[in-house]
């Protein structure tokens, strides 16, 4: 099942279904024995582009398959969009190699290279093993006419429960673009009352404003069970901490880490949680 998601307006309310239980601690080993074990992951692809330059799609699912990931984000994920990606549908790609759902998000939506062919579209997705029940993709604001990024939202049935993921990529040359984005993704938070699991790129270490926007109602994965300073970026001398997995309350946390590749710019984070 695919679906594809076209601009829309950034004011846009995201309506999705969830319902899970509240609360706030750590798993412990009694609660975890009644909740089950979800494994997700956040991956700036590069558009498929690894440390060596080359692209190299095959990779990129790989890097999926061996992480066992049961969902995914993905950000820089182009869909026919330029001769940097062979013009290739590279979300359907991936989620064909894979076997997976997909949503994807298209935040850059252009018209076709030549006449009759399909738009050239930049954005984010996400794969799941887990059937989608519902998706939308909010356009976010950028007050200084940097790249246009969105917030991208599945609705996921895992086992019966219903999990709400979002995905997102925060712009990279601009704070006052990034907060006006995290404080944007915050009221969609705090307005729906429901649990989430928010990954991405976020282009923002975890001290910054942008961050701890979004850690007022989330907690970081990573500073919960995560062994390390968890550096995610550049693959080839790691020295920042930019891709986060963040959840909020009624989802537990039981490990996270990096794992070692180059093939994208970016190190993608693993983060096994629990959900009732």
């Amino acid at each position: 099942m695919i679906h594809a998601l076209a601009r829309s307006s950034p004011t846009t309310a995201l309506t999705l279904l969830a319902a899970l239980a509240v609360a706030a601690a750590p798993t412990s080993p009694a609660a975890a024995a009644a909740s089950q074990s979800l494994t997700v992951l956040t991956y700036n692809i590069h558009h498929g582009a690894g440390a060596d330059d080359s692209l190299d799609l095959d990779r990129i699912a790989r890097v999926v398959k061996d992480s066992g990931a049961d969902i995914v984000g993905l950000q820089e994920v182009d869909r026919h969009f330029a001769a940097r990606s062979d013009f290739v549908d590279q979300a359907s790609w991936l989620a064909d190699r894979l076997g997976m759902h997909l949503v994807y998000g298209a935040n850059i939506n252009e018209d076709p290279a030549r006449s009759g062919g399909s738009r050239r579209q930049y954005g984010t997705a996400i794969l799941s093993r887990f059937p989608v029940l519902d998706a939308h993709n909010t356009l976010l604001p950028h007050p200084r006419e940097g790249e246009q990024r969105g917030l991208l939202a599945a609705d996921i049935n895992v086992r019966g429960t219903t999990v709400r993921m979002l995905n997102t990529h925060l712009e990279h040359t601009s704070q006052t673009e990034r907060l006006a984005q995290a404080d944007a993704i915050d009221k969609v938070i705090d307005a729906s009352g429901r649990p989430t699991v928010l990954v991405g790129d976020l282009n923002a270490t975890p001290d910054t404003r942008e961050v701890t926007t979004l850690t007022k109602h989330l907690r970081d994965q990573w500073r919960a069970v995560g062994d390390g300073n968890g550096y995610t970026f550049d693959v080839s001398n790691p020295r920042k901490r930019i891709d986060y997995v963040l959840t909020s309350r009624g989802i537990g946390a039981r490990s996270a880490d990096v794992l070692d590749s180059d093939a994208s710019d970016h190190l993608p984070v693993r983060a096994e949680i629990s959900v009732p």
